[in-house]
């Protein structure tokens, strides 16, 4: 199991904006066989600021996603949305196991 947490600053007045083509990545992502779970979630404190969390079954499902045209899509779509650009941290699940996904 392989957790990625990703940190997206927003321009203030592109928030709806990526809200929208976020959920549509995420709704393709989770039906991908390598991702256990995709959230998306917004800081109470700064509502431009977001996190995604994805949960990934191997170590080479992360590619895999790169490779998705939904991916693509997104990606190209938030940039320019972007405040500063994303960042990310890679995790090992402590618990629950690989087990729980």
């Amino acid at each position: 199991m392989l957790i990625v947490t990703v940190d997206v600053w927003v321009k203030p007045d592109s928030v709806a904006a990526f809200v929208e083509a976020t959920k549509q990545n995420a709704a393709a992502s989770v039906r991908e066989s390598g991702i256990a779970r995709f959230d998306v979630l917004r800081d109470l404190a700064d509502p431009a600021h977001f996190q995604l969390i994805e949960v990934y079954r191997s170590e080479a499902a992360p590619l895999a996603h790169k490779q998705t045209a939904h991916y693509a899509r997104w990606r190209d779509a938030v940039e320019p949305l972007m405040a500063r650009p994303r960042s990310s941290v890679k995790f090992d699940s402590v618990f629950p196991g690989d087990e729980s996904f």
